[in-house]
């Protein structure tokens, strides 16, 4: 099996880094959670470079005023393959995981590669050359 290819990406650090922080690359959520616990995922290291897949959906999470009443800050990127970030969504306040769980669900379906979907024999094949036809039957190997 072949290494996945990444990217060194700078992940920021968002609130203060005395309180809470985090980051994780998202692989899948789970809609019936409204936490942070609904999204799944493997953490990375915040406020320093990472290797990360392009194409990842990071969600960041930090914290900063006092410990008693934290304002609360999450942010979610999608990894470029040129090792940049694009900030994509972001909430602030105690609700900040239910705000996002939709976008982060939205963009994890982009990311998914869908399958091809094969069609049967339609007209359209018509505008195809002999030679084209023949070129994709001898890819699939039916030549």
């Amino acid at each position: 099996m072949e290494a996945p290819i990444t990217v060194a990406v700078e992940i920021p650090l968002v609130g203060d880094e005395r309180r809470k922080n985090w980051a994780k690359t998202v692989t899948n959520v789970d809609d019936s959670l409204a936490t942070g616990w609904a999204f799944d995922g493997e953490f990375i290291a915040t406020g320093g470079i990472q290797d990360v897949e392009p194409g990842s959906v990071v969600l960041i999470y930090g914290e900063k005023g006092s410990q008693a009443n934290p304002a609360i800050e999450a942010r979610v990127y999608t990894v470029n393959a040129d090792a940049t970030l694009s900030l994509r969504a972001s909430a602030r306040g105690r609700a900040w995981a239910r705000t996002l769980r939709d976008t982060i669900e939205d963009l994890l379906a982009e990311v998914a590669e869908a399958p091809i979907e094969q069609l049967g024999w339609t007209p359209d094949l018509l505008r195809y050359s002999d030679e084209a036809l023949t070129e994709e039957m001898d890819r699939r190997g039916l030549l």
